[in-house]
């Protein structure tokens, strides 16, 4: 069924917060989503929280009524080649035939089956007191952020580590670790000086308060052009959240960390975007495929329908003989078409809305609060007037 949700919450309602902006945009746009889910909503706080059943019984309804919709309960049987009109718009257990014809246009590299994702912070919050920026042995530009351990420091964060509660993978996602995506508590298992010779290893760095190379170094990778968000290196984590949270900001220089996504390894199915799509959320490769929804490396429900709005506009302006549209840049809409056409990532990975995918005013406001409301009022102005535009 459409909209079917897997838990009862689609986010913050707060106006003022990156989810709120972007449910704002998307009922401008004319969703249909989220008037529905408002009808049904039951009581969750700030958040938007529904009746399951009947939210999921009126999408359906309103999809199967609609005069310009045929809905087919069979599976696809096309080809992604040629020049109709198409949206491919499927989720983590796609189906093997799908996920073949898929497999076969991104090629292989470009589509990935398991989500090992390390939790990413906002560059705001790093202490750059502690923390300092340096690639190792000085190569190329100072990509990284480093962070420093001492002896202390470390052990104390091997035991929290080994100590912190997990999440119980799915049976299906059960044995699928491979060396490129374990979990950094298992890897910490396997000996308490694993990290400290692997992913933390201190060698090439040297930390300019003390002029000497750390015990052990936990690197920090931008996410994005402007710097705005930072992922924590090969920390791909099954912890719950709220140990992740507690434990990661026992790292030197993230003890204020303002986490945006925290690391998860899960089944998966998204496209390595930045080399497949365009901001219209059109495929770069192939004029008129477009791809919506979580497979673009968008996460959540309401991020999701948002795509698949955008998606839904340029295909119908396409059929008409118009040119597609991209949202601008400082709106939600653009944030999240920023991130998924982000060609500077190397390892891609999906995100849902946040602060930290919205772009720093200029000049640089370094009050949290007093920030964020610029780029509030940023989005908004600049959302107002593309609307106007189409």
């Amino acid at each position: 069924k459409p909209w079917l949700l897997a838990t009862v919450s689609a986010r913050s309602m707060n106006p003022d917060s990156p989810a709120g902006q972007l449910k704002a945009e998307m009922e401008a746009l004319g969703s249909l989503m989220l008037p529905t889910a408002k009808k049904h909503a039951v009581p969750g706080g700030e958040a938007l929280a529904v009746d399951r059943n009947l939210f999921a019984a009126e999408m359906t309804a309103l999809i199967e009524g609609h005069p310009n919709i045929e809905v087919v309960r069979e599976e696809w049987g096309g080809e992604l080649s040629g020049d109709e009109i198409l949206i491919i718009a499927t989720g983590p257990l796609t189906s093997e035939g799908l996920s073949g014809k898929i497999k076969a246009f991104a090629q292989a590299e470009h589509l990935h089956f398991f989500d090992a994702v390390a939790p990413t912070v906002e560059a705001s919050s790093i202490d750059r007191s502690i923390a300092w920026e340096q690639s190792r042995y000085d190569k190329g530009d100072a990509a990284y952020v480093n962070c420093p351990f001492d002896k202390e420091q470390y052990e104390a964060f091997i035991d929290a580590l080994l100590a912190a509660e997990q999440s119980v993978p799915h049976d299906f996602e059960k044995g699928k670790y491979f060396e490129g995506c374990m979990p950094i508590e298992e890897i910490a298992s396997r000996g308490r000086d694993s990290l400290r010779f692997g992913n933390m290893k201190p060698v090439g760095l040297t930390d300019p308060r003390t002029g000497r190379r750390a015990y052990a170094v936990l690197q920090l990778r931008p996410e994005n052009r402007e710097k705005t968000l930072y992922s924590m290196v090969a920390c791909q984590s099954r912890m719950k959240w709220g140990e992740q949270k507690r434990v990661l900001r026992m790292v030197p220089g993230l003890e204020s960390a303002e986490f945006v996504r925290f690391g998860v390894i899960h089944q998966n199915l998204y496209l390595d975007s930045p080399r497949l799509i365009a901001a219209d959320f059109q495929a770069l490769r192939r004029p008129g495929l477009f791809f919506a929804g979580q497979i673009t490396g968008v996460e959540g429900y309401v991020e999701s329908g948002a795509v698949g709005i955008l998606a839904g506009i340029n295909a119908a302006r396409l059929a008409a003989g118009k040119e597609t549209t991209s949202p601008p840049r400082e709106c939600a809409y653009g944030s999240l078409a920023a991130h998924v056409t982000n060609d500077h990532t190397e390892e891609f990975s999906p995100m849902n809305i946040n602060w930290g995918l919205f772009p720093d005013p200029e000049p640089v406001i370094k009050d949290k609060g007093a920030r964020r409301i610029a780029k509030l009022a940023a989005a908004r102005a600049a959302f107002q007037e593309w609307l106007g535009s189409l």
